[in-house]
């Protein structure tokens, strides 16, 4: 027979003289569902004794990282996020030839000025 650590046969390690009531497992909780934009629903536990005010309204989904809210027919919205921008998109933002020598004069005439050179 083979035998190892040092636990009593028939014990759970780490349950000691105390119950598992007295750890808290048998708290009483209540359980709050959320729901994310993709129709996840996550529930989470908080003990009786919390407040109300205290059990927060949106929460990060563990399933898809967004936020989730209490409300399932109406979940927090999807972040917006702006798509890369490839080169030809900066350069259709890029000044005019007239602008661009318009900051290029004023930025001269700043740094002369700070120079004293003005």
């Amino acid at each position: 027979m083979a035998t190892g650590g040092n636990a009593i046969r028939g014990t759970r390690v780490g349950a000691g003289p105390m119950g598992e009531q007295d750890h808290g497992h048998h708290a009483e909780r209540v359980a709050v569902s959320y729901w994310d934009a993709l129709g996840n629903e996550t529930v989470r536990y908080f003990s009786a004794g919390v407040a109300a005010e205290e059990i927060p309204d949106v929460i990060d989904s563990p399933h898809s990282g967004l936020p989730a809210g209490r409300d399932k027919d109406n979940p927090p919205a999807v972040a917006k996020t702006e798509p890369y921008k490839t080169h030809l998109a900066y350069v259709k933002e890029r000044r005019t030839e007239e602008e661009a020598a318009t900051l290029l004069d004023d930025a001269l005439q700043q740094l002369r000025e700070r120079r004293g050179l003005a």
